[in-house]
């Protein structure tokens, strides 16, 4: 591997994977490990699925690509059913290729239907790679730190004229991008009440809401989208990663009334692999394969036996700090390394017994986002191994 360039930040281990199945990825020599990853939390109904082989080999014999002056009735067959998963039936959909591009898109809307260049999000949201929306300057962005609710009392009502609030210039604020959760692979999720608070003030200035679902759309939390946790109607949802189940395509769908505002003349925007059929076609059969599935549902009530497991986990052993997830979407979260407990260790002894599992060393955590398809015998097998290896640390 000596001409590839590694740019992720990540620590590459010597596993190589040549073929995979579902949840299983395997290596030329046939080890096996359970993807607790689902790729880079892509691969939403795991692995080489027969329906998307079989829709990316049919859609192949016709046409994957094509410009913009002609059309192909995929699009608007899969624009149709991610608006009605999304809620919006009424609205537009562009299909694009990452969700750095649907996210910095979003936000590009944003600010051309409001005329106001000002955004705000959470001061700890991953929102894309590159752009406006990746460097968050401040010129461009109000950054709130919700850790400053953090001891707030629970039942303490939380109102616009809080402090920690008032500072907001929600009159200047063309759009709130809210991430409802993830945070950078840390799997938090913001406090509700703070959330309702800040769409309140946003709304009550003329602003957007764009919800950022490139991680927690598509069923991941068990929900369709994780806004929905929140009881928000956004305008604006940009969507990724498992809606093309491993393949590039993401998209943006937009309420109605956005449409107006921002079509005309001055509104422009074209990229090679925009509304590409193969994109659009697998997109469409991911759709229907997560409604026919049932995976939301699934998602919800796994997820649920999941984290009931990693809580037993979290009860028995002390270097155990938190547990944390909705759906498949879940964390342990551990003290820091002592006497024979290093976490490195012990996510390379999880890899070495077969579970490929997130590890985000700074933040002292393991984390699962596997594919909605994951069996209960999986999750059995790696909260087992899990424990077994905490047993032996702890003695």
């Amino acid at each position: 591997m000596g001409h590839v360039l590694r740019s992720s930040g990540y620590e590459t281990s010597d596993v190589e994977i040549v073929r995979a199945e579902d949840c299983t990825l395997y290596t030329a020599d046939g080890r096996a490990f359970v993807d607790f990853e689902a790729g880079v939390w892509a691969a939403a109904l795991g692995h080489n699925h027969p329906r998307i082989r079989s829709t990316v080999e049919a859609q192949l014999d016709r046409i994957s690509h094509i410009g913009y002056r002609v059309t192909n009735p995929l699009q608007e067959e899969a624009a149709a059913e991610l608006l009605r998963a999304a809620g919006l039936p009424d609205g537009r959909c562009l299909f694009l290729s990452s969700g750095s591009e649907a996210v910095e898109f979003a936000v590009r809307i944003a600010r051309l239907a409001t005329g106001r260049p000002l955004l705000l999000t959470l001061e700890e949201s991953y929102l894309a790679a590159y752009g406006s929306a990746g460097e968050k300057r401040s010129e461009d962005w109000v950054l709130f730190d919700r850790t400053l609710c953090a001891n707030c009392p629970p039942n303490l009502e939380c109102t616009l004229d809080c402090p920690h609030l008032e500072a907001i210039p929600f009159d200047r604020l063309g759009a709130f991008v809210f991430e409802p959760g993830s945070s950078g692979g840390l799997i938090r999720f913001p406090q509700e009440k703070l959330i309702r608070t800040l769409l309140e003030g946003v709304r009550a200035h003329g602003g957007l809401v764009v919800a950022n679902e490139i991680t927690t759309g598509v069923g991941r939390t068990g929900s369709w989208f994780g806004h929905q946790h929140y009881g928000l109607k956004p305008d604006i949802v940009a969507i990724g990663k498992g809606l093309g189940n491993g393949y590039p395509v993401s998209a943006i769908a937009l309420r109605e009334a956005i449409i107006d505002a921002i079509e005309g003349p001055d509104f422009h925007y074209a990229q090679s692999h925009q509304n590409d059929p193969l994109a659009c076609a697998i997109a469409l059969e991911v759709l229907r394969v997560v409604r026919e599935e049932r995976l939301v549902e699934r998602s919800a009530d796994v997820g649920a036996r999941f984290r009931a497991g990693l809580e037993e986990l979290r009860a028995k052993y002390e270097t155990v700090r938190d547990v944390r997830g909705r759906g498949l979407m879940l964390a342990i979260e551990f003290e820091s390394d002592r006497d024979a407990f290093v976490l490195r260790d012990l996510f390379y002894k999880l890899l070495d017994r077969g579970f490929l599992v997130g590890f985000k060393p700074a933040a002292r955590l393991l984390r699962f986002l596997p594919p909605l398809t994951i069996s209960e015998e999986q999750i059995t097998g790696l909260l087992g191994t899990l424990a077994e290896l905490l047993h032996e640390a702890a003695r």
